[in-house]
């Protein structure tokens, strides 16, 4: 996984612990969350599985398209979470061959 570190559940220098912890806080305050992850969708298929330890079956999905072809995929409403659990969901969508329908997901929980 990419992102910003992780503060480590424990370490043996108490002070750097705290500044850790403390710089964990501070970065989720200011919005780096580590809860994006950037999907292209399948050409010439209707699903494309997002593999992500982060999922479960109860996370939220947001879809931020990146490119216009991403962007007529909702417009048209067929992109949807078809299936969804332990570090892995399903979007089912239109069956073409685009190669560039690239969306930002925002996952919560």
């Amino acid at each position: 996984m990419t992102g910003f570190p992780l503060a480590p559940a424990e370490l043996a220098d108490e002070r750097e612990h705290r500044r850790r912890l403390a710089a964990a806080a501070n970065r989720a305050l200011s919005g780096k969350l580590n809860a994006a992850l950037e999907v292209t969708l399948a050409a010439s298929q209707a699903t494309t599985t997002v593999g992500d330890p982060r999922l479960s079956h109860t996370s939220f999905i947001g879809c931020c398209p990146l490119t216009a072809h991403a962007a007529a995929e909702i417009g048209n409403g067929t992109l949807y979470v078809s299936a969804q659990g332990a570090g892995s969901l399903t979007l089912a969508h239109a069956n073409n061959a685009q190669t560039d329908r690239s969306f930002r997901l925002l996952i919560i929980g």
